[in-house]
């Protein structure tokens, strides 16, 4: 009688369940159904295409098809790993997504506090306002922008720098400077609209922490020590794990519309190089490959992430 009633206690929950999820969608079927249109855009433009991962593992031929195509295994990802320019590339993704998460990821935690502490409304809402436009500009407009600011031929920086008694700076050209500039311009871009997860995160904050943290007789530094920043440690865990997964993306359309090949030596990125090798040399298995592997490394870093989140600070986003 005892597996009798094993199972049935391990199928009881689900069944619970199921009746339960059944109960909901009576209940809430119109938000079900706004939920339709979402799962499909997921499903036809996220999932669907995994299908074309096979090519990484086919000598892929524009004219006889995917399924037509020989199978080689693994010979794409074999070319990979010997491959120097890969290995380049992979260790500028890498420079370029460490940077931005050094000197831009603090940014916005840092703007949300100080914007936070504002108390006319007017000001602080322009402020927010104007920092978080630029976001809505697209990158090839942002680079328009930037190569009239800093160009040599009449760029303002260029002829402040010229006024002060230096040498015009090729911004663009210098392998040595043009990583700050892709660093500088995706802070002006993004900063401010990153600024809004915090800002939000910053009103669940209970004020009368804050009422008793000032009867106590604690400073503006104190409370955000004590208040602000342990109130925003589940978001800002979440933004920095959500951020390795995408640790690999160092900016692909930044780049793209912003370097040139005098600098391919410190700015060409994977998604840089698999554009140029799979549209432009048409190598489309070997470029496919080398997507394969930036997707994998990611899904590897954010299931680390989490992992040691959970288990060093006992959060995690799942």
């Amino acid at each position: 009688m005892e597996p009798a009633t094993n199972g049935a206690t391990a199928s009881s929950p689900r069944k619970s369940y199921a009746k339960t999820l059944w109960t909901d969608i009576r209940k809430d079927w119109d938000l079900y159904v706004a939920l339709i249109p979402g799962l499909a855009f997921i499903l036809l433009f996220k999932y669907t295409p995994m299908y074309g991962i096979v090519i990484a593992f086919k000598d892929f031929n524009i004219f006889e098809g995917m399924a037509a195509s020989p199978w080689v295994g693994l010979r794409h990802f074999e070319k990979l790993l010997v491959n120097e320019n890969f290995w380049q590339v992979f260790q500028n993704t890498l420079i370029i997504s460490v940077y931005k998460i050094v000197f831009l990821f603090p940014l916005p935690i840092i703007v949300a506090i100080l914007l936070n502490e504002l108390r006319h409304m007017v000001f602080k809402r322009s402020i927010q306002t104007i920092i978080y436009l630029p976001h809505f500009l697209s990158w090839v407009i942002v680079s328009g922008l930037f190569i009239d600011i800093l160009s040599t031929n009449g760029g303002i920086v260029n002829r402040m720098i010229v006024a002060l008694g230096g040498e015009p700076i090729r911004f663009f050209l210098d392998s040595d400077i043009f990583r700050s500039v892709l660093i500088s311009s995706a802070g002006w871009k993004e900063v401010g609209w990153s600024t809004i997860v915090y800002l939000a995160a910053l009103t669940s904050i209970d004020p009368q922490l804050y009422e008793a943290a000032k009867i106590d007789g604690a400073s503006k530094w104190q409370q955000v020590l004590h208040i602000t920043l342990p109130g925003l440690i589940p978001i800002i865990l979440l933004m920095f794990i959500l951020r390795l997964g995408n640790i690999l993306e160092a900016g692909t359309e930044q780049i793209l519309v912003m370097y040139n090949p005098s600098v391919y030596n410190v700015s060409d990125v994977i998604g840089t190089y698999v554009y140029r090798i799979g549209l432009g040399d048409q190598d489309y298995s070997f470029s496919t490959a080398v997507g394969l592997f930036d997707s994998v490394i990611a899904f590897v870093l954010i299931i680390s992430g989490n992992a040691l989140s959970r288990k060093y600070l006992q959060r995690g986003i799942w």
